[in-house]
């Protein structure tokens, strides 16, 4: 298990899964998200949202293994295990809320 992120008290105040679906909803449902999208929209400045882009790709994760969102790379879906390894994409997944 890695260390504690010095940003965990930052973050832990946030909820990145309600960015994550409330940014998916505000587009087509067939069109996708950069986890930066996200961090930007939770923090101001290059350096606060740069910091949180590891807890952004980690949320996902978590949303991915639940099936509320689908992370891609390209056009072909990954693993929620592979979310440290290059450009990724969020869409909605299967369990995706509704309303």
């Amino acid at each position: 298990m890695p260390p504690p992120s010095p940003w965990r008290r930052y973050v832990r105040g946030m909820d990145i899964d309600a960015e994550i679906i409330s940014l998916l909803r505000e587009r087509a449902p067939d069109a996708s998200i950069c986890p930066s999208d996200v961090a930007r929209a939770l923090a101001t400045g290059e350096h606060a949202w740069r910091a949180l882009m590891q807890p952004v790709r980690d949320a996902a994760a978590n949303m991915a293994r639940k099936s509320l969102i689908v992370i891609t790379q390209g056009e072909r879906h990954i693993d929620p295990g592979e979310v440290d390894r290059g450009p990724i994409r969020l869409r909605r997944g299967p369990s995706f809320p509704r309303h």
